[in-house]
């Protein structure tokens, strides 16, 4: 299966075909996919599936066994090898990747590493290891917006995964590593302020980002410390 996401993260619509239908739990399965699967903390995408006149409604989008699955709300007339055209919501979707950015933008800002994270529509956030409580809300928003409105270009490219031998430091996940295939790591560089592994979708600047506002900054537990931001729209 080909990623189509993974290329173009601002591909909105695709033609493909179904290669597996499983009617009893509702699922689909595509040759190939703009559809991005739950994973990394980015929740997966939702659209539509047009296969001649009909609408199939997707649910959702995960991964199963290495392989997409789009959940739909009916199987209608879906069949094995039929032609049909993917649309994702794509409103749903440009801010879950201008969430995205946003957090890679704090991760550089805030030195420490990652305990967890979660991308959202309203909000979105991630957990640090702050025994401390050094991180400064106020500091951290300022910061942000500064390098948003610097306009810095977004890009992914791919490297030899034997690099993280060299430079561990490159993953800021404590608990998670980065999923390698054939050897590459897919990485994600925010002009010369970040970069770091990632398979989920971004815009393609810091200025597409907008306004971010820092919420709750939260103590959960003796070490860990949540920042939560918000889209300033």
């Amino acid at each position: 299966m080909a990623n189509l996401y993974e290329e173009n993260g601002y591909l909105k619509e695709f033609k493909t075909k179904i290669i597996e239908v499983n009617k009893e739990n509702k699922t689909i399965q595509l040759k190939e996919t703009a559809f991005y699967p739950k994973g990394g903390g980015q929740p997966g995408d939702s659209g539509i599936l047009e296969i001649e006149e009909q609408k199939i409604k997707v649910i959702d989008t995960i991964k199963n066994e290495g392989s997409i699955i789009n959940i739909v709300e009916d199987i209608k007339n879906a069949e094995e090898r039929k032609e049909i055209t993917g649309k994702i919501n794509w409103e749903k979707r440009y801010k879950y990747m201008r969430m995205h950015s946003a957090l890679h933008l704090m991760c550089s800002i805030i030195p420490m590493g990652v305990t967890g994270g979660q991308i959202g529509l309203e909000k979105s956030r991630l957990d640090f290891n702050d025994p401390e409580k050094k991180i400064s809300k106020n500091e951290v928003e300022e910061k942000i917006n500064y390098l948003v409105s610097e306009n810095h270009k977004i890009s992914f490219e791919y490297i030899d995964s034997k690099i993280l031998e060299e430079k561990p430091e490159l993953v800021r996940t404590m608990s998670v590593q980065p999923p390698k295939i054939n050897g590459k790591l897919r990485v994600v560089r925010i002009g010369n302020i970040d970069f770091q592994p990632c398979g989920g979708t971004h815009v393609n600047s810091t200025k597409e980002i907008g306004r971010i506002k820092i919420g709750k900054v939260e103590n959960k537990g003796r070490m860990n410390r949540r920042v939560n931001i918000l889209l300033n729209d």
